[in-house]
């Protein structure tokens, strides 16, 4: 069987699709409207295994809402580049920080879940002046997230087994394509709640992030994310990013989970609050791990409501 092409990721529909480069690499970003610079940038960064696709629905919300939406596929995914490094913290700091001005910003509200909510704690760590606000989802702070899989074997129990899994080379890969990209289907059956599972929406969005994941460079890029996350906690690298992430952040911070999630656990995520001075919590109802793809709408609401209260300051 052929591999997907990368440009396989780039659907048609009410969006435009742009390559952007920042970081000095090439990122595959797209947004609605016509991407009016003068408008506040929301920037959306996705989780493991996914791509820009799992901001559809917010990306029109937030447009029609008077916002620059712009969904990123993240350094290794979709159709971005997927160079062998730059999977660290800084580096995913950085792609941002680069992104946001590339874009024609100076600042932007980020919004990120999973994987993709610890590149918005950090870059609003390491480059405050850039990062306006961040709304996560599913994403607690790093230092919340090792004190959750350290203290609670509730926590640790849920992200440890498929975590340690990733650091196998080259057995981490092949798990993660085989059979079609089986895998993926198995992860978002396992964190998602029932209602979403029986709709049409649920089964397009498998089979979209099964092709995705058997693009080329794809497994290994995406595996990095976390191979760095595991290995550099036994390093110096990994103590030395650990303590600059031990501050508080002064911007409004909203931290979203689904009610339902089984992953990452209600304690996990609300002992985040000590890194954020302004700093709301919202359980969503009727979802799991990916509460902006289970329910939309009340996702929208809790993000439109952080970000308007902003405009209105």
């Amino acid at each position: 069987m052929t591999a997907p092409d990368p440009s396989s990721v780039r659907f048609e529909g009410d969006w435009t699709h742009l390559d952007v480069r920042a970081n000095g690499i090439r990122f595959h970003a797209v947004e609605c409207g016509t991407g009016i610079a003068d408008r506040p940038l929301v920037l959306l960064l996705h989780g493991f295994g996914e791509f820009w696709w799992s901001w559809r629905h917010q990306m029109p919300l937030l447009e029609a809402a008077g916002y620059r939406a712009v969904a990123l596929d993240l350094r290794g995914y979709g159709d971005s580049d997927k160079p062998p490094r730059g999977y660290d913290g800084w580096t995913l700091a950085g792609d941002t920080n680069a992104l946001i001005r590339s874009l024609g910003h100076t600042r932007a509200h980020l919004v990120g879940h999973a994987d993709g909510g610890l590149v918005c704690w950090a870059t609003a760590t390491l480059h405050t002046r850039a990062v306006a606000s961040i709304t996560v989802i599913g994403s607690p702070h790093p230092r919340a997230l090792r004190k959750g899989v350290s203290r609670n074997t509730a926590q640790r129990k849920a992200f440890m087994g498929g975590f340690l899994g990733n650091q196998l080379p080259r057995s981490a890969e092949r798990t993660l394509t085989r059979d079609d990209g089986a895998f993926i289907a198995d992860m978002f059956a396992r964190q998602t709640a029932p209602p979403w599972r029986r709709t049409d929406d649920y089964a397009i969005t498998v089979e979209h992030n099964r092709s995705a994941v058997q693009i080329p460079g794809v497994a290994y890029c995406s595996l990095e994310y976390r191979r760095w996350a595991f290995r550099s906690q036994l390093r110096p690298d990994g103590y030395k990013f650990m303590k600059l992430m031990d501050q508080r952040l002064t911007i409004p911070t909203l931290a979203l989970r689904g009610a339902l999630d089984r992953y990452m656990l209600a304690e996990t995520v609300t002992d985040s609050r000590p890194y954020a001075a302004n700093f709301r919590y919202a359980q969503i109802d009727d979802a799991g791990h990916y509460a902006h793809q289970e329910n939309p709408g009340l996702v929208q609401q809790h993000l439109q409501r952080h970000l308007d209260t902003m405009l209105s300051s």
